[in-house]
């Protein structure tokens, strides 16, 4: 349970973080709602998984899993660029990740 709950941190971190966006430095009420609860979930979520995981590993994929969808995200709705070299980070980020998963004791 405790992977599904790092996950779904994970996937609150990106929500976030493209509400930020949205929110024009918190000038927009909707988007700055969205932004404050999306960090209160991903917090939780995360609290939840550390209960029984590494703080290291955790944190790590935690922020890898928000720092690759929230690029992927910029990319598709923010027209960001999507050149090889951003590809290829985005590629080690996720090998890191797989690597510190399998590298878990649980």
């Amino acid at each position: 349970m405790q992977w599904l709950f790092l996950v779904i941190a994970g996937f609150f971190e990106m929500e976030w973080a493209i509400e930020l966006k949205y929110s024009q430095g918190f000038t927009k009420l909707v988007p700055s709602v969205f932004t404050i609860l999306g960090m209160i979930a991903s917090f939780y979520f995360l609290s939840l998984a550390l209960k029984s995981l590494p703080i290291g590993t955790a944190y790590a994929i935690w922020t890898g899993i928000g720092t690759v969808g929230t690029v992927i995200l910029g990319i598709i709705l923010f027209k960001e660029p999507m050149d090889t070299m951003r590809l290829v980070c985005i590629g080690f980020i996720i090998i890191g990740i797989a690597g510190l998963k399998l590298a878990s004791p649980n």
